[in-house]
């Protein structure tokens, strides 16, 4: 019986590791979501790779501030939201829950206008595509069980790595991927407006409510701590290699064809991108990699904003109980959905409205990042010379990351 123990208890630590993955990448996986999708191909299309090193240069800082979430839902047992209307009052609690709820409509309204644009290629009515996919959200989340929830929504997930084979499909020339990165035009508007739009689609202010949220719904501790923070640099790598192949699939094509001019909906990038794997395979590869990152974001962004409510309005009822169990909660993430769903369906499928959703993100990110830097200040503990050199270079990230969205926002609306 002794000699077994040891290795039943590693078997138990093996079993506990593998379940505290989830939050991180679901999290990362929903942020390559339409919006982003969309704001990279818009990119690459206009400006060729010259916006990839943003994309890239965002790995790092994305972490950063994702794992103060971990921490945070570690650390205290509570959700975002829950937290600031604690230590900071129900009016600040308000406020974020405002920029929360702005932040998840426009997203939700990128998600479905993706889903829309790609049901519109194969000639399936708007109406239709629309309310199936917001019927299939609502009964994906009305299962009760937050574990099922984030292994269905995993499983969408997986169809984005369509994007990193339609990159590979377009085969983009080194030589040109460095003279543009040589070649950055600063003071251009367009290309602010863009880079404003890319900072906004990788900082999105659901994520860092649903990350703090999931963790504390899923019972993570301090000893899941370590596969937590590999479960979100991987999701941050994962994320942005996928944005990235988007942009340098629409620079390796549709720059050339297109000219640089601004593309009208989600399904011209589609088309025109349809050709590098051949007509009809594609348009599904493409397709598919579109329908599952607006799945995944629509699940995540839409509970981040139900969480939100919850935890400020003070029940705590969510995916661990069924929908008549917890009616607020359920009744908060379907009215979200189903109103998203409605609007889309009598807006014009614009490409500008998804990438005004992402500058939209920019200028809440003070506001966000602010309330989770003063957080984990206040909350968790900065002992020895390392941890408090760290906490210094994370306020330097979390304030670069504010300016260069803020800059580039102002610079592009000029």
């Amino acid at each position: 019986m002794d000699a077994q123990a040891p290795s039943g208890l590693t078997v138990a630590r093996a079993v506990r590791r593998v379940a505290a993955w989830g939050p991180g990448l679901l999290v990362m996986l929903a942020d390559t979501d339409a919006g982003n999708v969309v704001t990279a191909a818009q990119a690459g299309d206009q400006w060729r790779y010259r916006l990839l090193p943003l994309v890239l240069l965002l790995v790092p800082m994305l972490y950063m501030i994702q794992e103060l979430t971990v921490r945070l839902g570690i650390a205290t047992g509570k959700g975002h939201a829950e937290l600031i209307r604690e230590r900071f009052g129900l009016g600040w609690a308000g406020l974020a829950l405002t920029s929360l709820a702005i932040a998840t409509v426009g997203s939700l309204i990128t998600e479905f206008t993706g889903i829309a644009g790609i049901g519109e290629l194969y000639g399936v009515p708007r109406a239709a595509s629309l309310a199936v996919a917001a019927l299939a959200l609502i009964a994906v989340t009305a299962t009760g069980s937050y574990r099922r929830v984030e292994r269905i929504a995993l499983t969408i997930g997986v169809c984005e790595a369509a994007f990193l084979v339609v990159a590979a499909a377009a085969h983009p020339r080194l030589g040109a991927l460095a003279q543009d990165a040589a070649d950055i035009p600063w003071r251009a508007p367009g290309f602010l407006y863009l880079a404003a739009g890319i900072v906004g689609a990788t900082f999105n202010p659901w994520m860092i409510f649903y990350q703090q949220s999931a963790t504390v719904e899923k019972e993570l501790q301090a000893a899941d701590l370590r596969t937590a923070r590999w479960d979100t640099a991987i999701g941050a790598v994962l994320t942005q290699l996928l944005t990235g192949a988007v942009l340098v699939a629409a620079a390796a094509t549709i720059a050339t064809r297109h000219g640089g001019g601004m593309l009208t909906s989600v399904g011209e990038i589609g088309t025109a991108l349809a050709p590098l794997l051949g007509e009809a395979a594609g348009r599904a590869v493409f397709g598919v990699g579109v329908l599952g990152a607006s799945l995944v974001a629509a699940i995540v962004s839409s509970l981040a904003l139900a969480w939100g409510v919850g935890e400020i309005a003070g029940y705590r009822r969510a995916l661990e109980h069924r929908p008549f169990a917890a009616p607020w909660f359920y009744g908060v993430q379907a009215a979200c959905i189903i109103g998203a769903a409605a609007l889309v369906s009598i807006v014009p499928d614009l490409v500008w409205l998804n990438i005004a959703a992402q500058v939209l993100n920019v200028l809440l990110l003070p506001l966000v990042i602010g309330f989770l830097v003063v957080l984990a200040a206040r909350e968790l503990p900065w002992r020895g010379l390392a941890q408090r050199a760290y906490f210094r270079i994370l306020i330097a990230v979390s304030a670069l990351v504010t300016i260069i969205g803020l800059v580039a926002a102002a610079g592009g609306l000029r």
